[in-house]
């Protein structure tokens, strides 16, 4: 997914659990699994290595995208 905007609340939630958008970039571009959680809502997620510790984390993405860009709506 390349065409896509951020809404507020997901910057702040990204913001607020240290997760870059580099991250969500990546996620966006190639999730290891996409979830349908409804009509015009997606989640894409994947293990991603990050802080200090390179520990592993399960990132998730949602997605709404039933409109004009994508909207991703909040990442934790």
């Amino acid at each position: 997914m390349t065409n896509y905007a951020i809404t507020d609340h997901a910057w702040f939630e990204m913001k607020r659990r240290s997760i870059g958008e580099d991250v969500v970039r990546t996620i966006l571009r190639s999730p290891r699994q996409t979830i349908d959680v409804r009509p015009g809502r997606i989640v894409l997620q994947s293990i991603v290595l990050m802080g200090a510790m390179r520990q592993e984390y399960l990132v998730r993405v949602f997605v709404d995208i039933d409109r004009e860009p994508a909207e991703v709506v909040t990442v934790y």
